[in-house]
């Protein structure tokens, strides 16, 4: 499940399928109360179990993630959408906030990762709702019968000679399907080393230098910068502004640029 793009939190979201998904943010800790409902691809959200909340991924998915203040690392399932707060990447249930380390109304600098043949194998395994497929009746086989014939006037038969040996018969390998993650995810807790990042705040990318300029200026009492990123033939160009001590400094900031009217903004952890 993917759906329409839709606003939350003052940010609009644009949903897409992602198999490689693979960035660093900030997650937050979703809300116990919500236990028992709907989640928006139709499952029950469970906060004793290992579940995640993400404005674009395809629904579900299967996310690693990484704290990146302490190490550990779990996997979750993603089958909702949020989590509602601009500046977060990742909603965690209590239980996976609980196994990262996460305090229940707190958040934490994470990398999130798509684990791409688990989250294949969950997409492949279930109906897909928005685009139904069409049931197509096939046409009957009429059954073959064949018999020998006796050879044609004139013709020789090799004599002494065995029939011809038959070809080696095409056998059919099928490809390995692979395999569907178990449902719940065991709660396995890997430790990693710490890596805490930058916190920067990105508030648009442009192909045009110039046009990244006008939407610095738009910004001008939150101190934004042109800077030029990617690689490729042609630059691209960011409005960025940071680093920042703490979360709350660069919350302030995010704030600022929705109040701007650029719902464009981002919270990003660079490292």
């Amino acid at each position: 499940m993917l759906g329409q793009p839709y606003a939350m939190g003052g940010v609009w979201s644009y949903p897409r399928e992602d198999f490689a998904l693979d960035e660093a943010g900030i997650a937050a800790v979703l809300p116990r109360g919500m236990a028992g409902r709907r989640t928006a691809n139709g499952e029950t959200y469970d906060p004793d179990r290992l579940l995640g909340a993400h404005r674009t991924l395809q629904l579900p998915a299967i996310l690693s993630v990484w704290n990146l203040e302490n190490g550990r690392e779990i996997r979750i399932r993603v089958n909702d959408r949020g989590p509602a707060q601009p500046g977060r990447i990742l909603g965690l249930s209590p239980r996976a906030a609980q196994l990262l380390g996460i305090g229940p109304a707190g958040a934490a600098q994470v990398r999130i990762r798509v684990e791409t043949a688990q989250s294949r194998a969950l997409a492949g395994s279930l109906p897909d709702a928005e685009t139904p497929r069409l049931a197509l009746a096939t046409a009957p086989r009429a059954a073959v019968e064949r018999e020998a014939l006796p050879p044609l006037p004139g013709a020789r038969e090799a004599a002494g000679r065995g029939a011809a040996p038959a070809r080696p018969a095409a056998v059919a390998v099928a490809e390995a399907a692979p395999e569907l993650p178990p449902d719940p995810l065991p709660e396995t807790v890997v430790t990693r080393y710490a890596a805490r990042g930058r916190l920067v705040v990105e508030a648009g990318t442009f192909f045009r230098r110039d046009l990244a300029a006008r939407q610095a200026a738009r910004l001008a009492g939150l101190a934004p910068r042109v800077e030029p990123f990617g690689g490729g033939r042609q630059p691209q160009y960011r409005v960025v502004m940071g680093p920042y001590p703490d979360l709350a400094a660069a919350d302030r900031i995010v704030a600022g640029v929705l109040a701007a009217g650029l719902p464009e903004a981002r919270l990003l952890v660079e490292q």
